[in-house]
C-alpha cells in the first residue's frame, strides 16, 4: 500500500497541514469501482472522504435528507451484502399521539459497477393519510482520489437539469441522475430533489433515484459475472463460517478487469486502492487457491500482459518486471514530493510472488495449457531476479528508487520509517530485505519445476541459483537476542543485518529457504508475547525501540501479513504455531463484524477487550478479505 503521509517521527508541535481522512467508523457500500463512504447513520458529508466515488473519482460530497414537519431519526443500520445496505430512522413528527412510533422511514442504498440506486420508503400504521414530502439536497463534486487523501477540500461541480433529473461532469467522468417523479432544482453546485406524496397502512410511500456514471479513459472496470469460487459451508466454527461469508462478498464486490479485457483480478481495496496492485493482487489470489485456480489464473495473464520490456528509473520498469500498480493519470503522494507515474513499477517482490503464484495455482489444477502459455513471461520474470533485481550481484534481491521521486521501501511495508535498527533509526538503502529473498528461493525453484515439466531449458540453473542464494542468507541474515535467534529484516547498504525483530520473518517459513529447525526457530518466535498480539501477529516486536502498537508498519497488525505466517506454518507443518495465530485472526474479526480492515493496533489481548482500528485503515481489503481462507486451511 501507498500511505500519503508516511510515518515520521513525533513533532514537537502540533501540526496544522491537512491530514489523511480517517475511515475506521465509515459505511461503506460497494461494487467496483463504484464506492459510497457514509456516516453510520447512511447520510454523507460530515466527514471528508464521505461521498460517492467511482475509481479515484469523487461525484458527490454531501447528501442531506429532510422530511418536511418532523425530525428524521437514525435507529438502526443493516448491511444485507457489501453492495446493500438499509438506514431506519423514526419520523415521529408524522405521528399520532401515543408512545409507539407509528411512521418509519427505511432508505436502501445499492450499488453498481457503473452507479448507485437510493430508495426510501416511508410506511406508517396510521390509517388516515400521512402527507410526506421528502427533501434530498446532494452535493456535486469533483475532486480526485489523492486530493481527498490528503486532506484537501472538495471541488464542487456544476449540475444542469434534465427532463428527469439532473447531470455534471467530475474531470473525466459524466454523471446522470434519475428522479422519477421529483421535483428538479439546482442551487450552485447542489442539486435539489423533492417529492410529494402520502402513505397510509398498507401503501407506503416510496421515492428512488439513480445515479449511473461513465468515465473517458479509465484503464480499469468493474465485473459483472458471477464469481468464480464457492464459499466453504459447514465450518463448525460459526466465527470462521462467518468471516469466510463476509470475505467472499467483499472480494466479490472488489474483482475487477483492465478496460476492454476479459481477465479478472482483486482490485486492492477500498477507498484508495481501486485498481490492480501486482502483490496485492497476487497474494489474494494466492490465498483463494483451495477455493479457486481461475482467478488465480486470470491475474496472472493480466500482470504477464503489463510485464516491463524495457528499463525506465522513472517509472521503475525493467525487462521482466511484475508492476507495482496502475491508474488513469499519476499519483502525487506526500504534497506532490513523490510522484508514481500511471503504470508504476516500483515494487521488488510481485515477480519473484508472479512466479510463485503460478507454480502454486499449477499444482492446484491450473490447467497445463494455460501454465505454459505463460512460460515465456515465466522465463523473462526469472531472468529479471538475477539481471535487474540483484542489482549489485552480491546474490541477493535489493531495491533502490533511481529517480528520487517514486517509493522510497519497495517491499510489502512501503512506508518511510519500515525498515529499523532495534533503536528506532532507519536504514540506509539499497535494502535487501529477508522474505524477498524467501520469494526469490522459492520461485527459483519452483520456476525450475515448471520448466523441467514442460520441457524447457534452465531448470538445473535456477536451482543452483536458489542453493547459492540459500547459503548466503544463512551466512549473512541470521542474528540473536535474548530470546532467540531470528533473521534481521534486511541487510543494510553496507550489507549490514538490520536487528529489528520483526514480522517479515513469518515470510519465510514454507518457502524452502530455511531448515526444518531454523523453520521451528521462527515459529516459536512467531507465537511469543513480543510478537503475537492475541489479535494477530504485530509488525515489530514490542522490545524494538521503534515499536508503536498504532505505527503503520512498525507495531500494528496487519490481517495478511499474518495469514502469510499461517500460511507458511500450515505448509512447513507447525500446525500449533499456525493455529495459535489463526486463532488470534479469528478473535479480531469478531470485533470488526468479521470486514478485517487493512490493519489493526498491536496491542495486547491481555489489555484490551478489541483491537483498535487504526483509524485510515482500508476496508475491505482485497488481502484482508482472503485471509480468512488461510485461515479456514489452518484450523481444519
Amino acid at each position: 500500500m501507498t500511505l500519503v503521509n508516511p510515518p515520521a517521527p513525533a513533532p514537537t508541535t502540533p501540526s496544522s497541514a491537512p491530514k489523511q481522512p480517517l475511515l475506521h467508523d465509515a459505511l461503506v457500500t460497494l461494487t467496483a469501482p463504484t464506492h459510497v463512504w457514509a456516516a453510520p447513520d447512511g447520510s454523507i458529508g460530515s466527514f471528508p472522504v464521505q461521498g460517492y466515488w467511482t475509481g479515484d473519482q469523487r461525484i458527490v460530497s454531501a447528501i442531506r435528507t429532510t422530511v418536511a414537519g418532523t425530525d428524521v431519526e437514525h435507529i438502526a443500520t443493516a448491511r444485507r451484502d457489501g453492495a446493500h445496505t438499509r438506514c431506519t430512522a423514526l419520523l415521529r413528527g408524522l405521528d399520532a399521539p401515543g408512545a409507539d412510533p407509528d411512521t418509519r422511514l427505511d432508505h436502501d442504498r445499492s450499488t453498481r459497477t457503473d452507479g448507485i440506486d437510493e430508495q426510501y420508503t416511508v410506511t406508517t400504521r396510521q390509517t388516515s393519510p400521512v402527507d410526506v414530502t421528502l427533501t434530498i439536497r446532494i452535493t456535486t463534486d469533483a475532486t480526485g482520489m489523492d486530493a481527498i487523501k490528503s486532506g484537501a477540500a472538495p471541488t464542487g461541480a456544476q449540475p444542469d437539469t434534465t427532463p428527469t433529473g439532473a447531470t455534471w461532469c467530475s474531470d473525466l467522468t459524466t454523471v446522470t441522475l434519475t428522479a422519477p417523479g421529483a421535483v428538479i432544482t439546482i442551487d450552485a453546485t447542489d442539486v435539489v430533489v423533492t417529492w410529494t406524496d402520502t402513505a397510509t397502512a398498507g401503501r407506503p410511500a416510496v421515492f428512488r433515484y439513480t445515479v449511473t456514471s461513465t468515465t473517458d479513459d479509465t484503464v480499469v472496470e468493474g465485473v459483472t459475472a458471477a464469481r468464480p469460487w464457492t464459499t466453504p459451508t459447514g465450518v463448525a466454527d460459526h466465527r470462521l463460517q462467518a468471516w469466510l461469508e463476509q470475505a467472499s462478498t467483499d472480494l466479490d464486490n472488489l474483482r475487477m478487469r483492465l478496460t476492454g479485457g476479459q481477465d479478472e483480478f482483486l482490485a486492492a481495496g477500498a477507498p484508495w486502492f481501486f485498481t490492480l496492485f501486482g502483490r496485492d493482487s497476487i497474494w489474494a489470489a494466492r490465498f483463494l487457491l483451495p477455493v479457486t485456480t481461475e482467478l488465480a489464473a486470470s491475474t496472472l495473464r493480466v500482470l504477464a500482459s503489463l510485464q516491463g520490456t524495457k528499463v525506465d528509473p522513472v517509472t521503475a520498469e525493467q525487462p521482466g518486471k511484475i508492476m507495482h500498480e496502475i491508474r488513469s493519470e499519476s499519483l502525487a503522494i506526500d504534497n506532490d514530493e513523490l510522484t508514481l507515474s500511471p503504470l508504476y513499477y516500483g515494487t521488488i517482490d510481485a515477480t519473484p510472488l508472479w512466479i510463485c503464484l503460478l507454480h502454486d495455482a499449477w499444482r492446484a489444477g491450473m490447467p497445463e495449457e494455460e501454465v505454459r502459455a505463460l512460460v515465456p513471461a515465466l522465463e523473462q520474470a526469472l531472468a529479471w531476479m538475477r539481471d535487474y533485481g540483484d542489482s549489485d550481484g552480491d546474490g541477493f534481491l535489493e531495491y533502490v528508487d533511481e529517480s528520487g521521486r517514486g517509493l522510497a521501501n519497495q517491499g510489502w511495508k512501503d512506508s518511510g520509517d519500515s525498515v529499523q535498527w532495534h533503536d528506532g533509526s532507519l536504514a540506509d538503502g539499497p535494502i535487501a530485505l529477508c522474505e524477498v529473498q524467501a520469494y526469490a528461493y522459492e520461485a527459483a525453484v519452483h520456476g525450475a519445476d515448471i520448466l523441467d515439466a514442460l520441457d524447457r531449458d534452465g531448470g538445473d540453473a535456477w536451482r543452483s541459483w536458489a542453493a547459492t542464494l540459500q547459503t548466503k542468507f544463512r551466512d549473512q541474515f541470521w542474528l540473536a537476542d535474548s530470546i532467540s535467534a531470528y533473521p534481521a529484516i534486511a541487510l543494510d547498504v553496507h550489507k549490514r543485518p538490520v536487528d529489528t525483530v520483526t514480522s517479515n520473518i513469518g515470510h519465510l517459513v514454507g518457502t524452502g529457504l530455511l531448515s526444518a529447525d531454523e523453520e521451528r526457530t521462527i515459529a516459536d518466535r512467531l507465537v511469543a508475547p513480543d510478537m503475537a498480539s492475541g489479535f494477530g501477529l504485530r509488525t515489530l516486536s514490542t522490545t524494538a525501540g521503534g515499536f508503536w502498537p498504532l505505527s503503520y508498519h512498525g507495531g500494528s497488525v496487519w490481517t495478511h501479513d499474518t495469514a502469510i505466517a499461517i500460511d507458511g506454518l500450515t505448509r512447513a507443518g507447525l500446525t500449533d504455531q499456525a493455529r495459535t495465530l489463526a486463532e488470534g485472526l479469528l478473535r479480531a474479526a469478531v470485533t470488526f463484524d468479521y470486514r478485517m480492515p487493512e490493519l489493526h493496533s498491536g496491542d495486547d489481548a491481555a489489555d484490551v477487550i478489541a483491537p483498535v482500528p487504526y483509524p485510515a485503515a482500508c476496508r475491505p481489503q482485497a488481502w484482508s478479505a482472503a485471509s480468512a481462507f488461510p485461515v479456514w486451511v489452518a484450523l481444519r
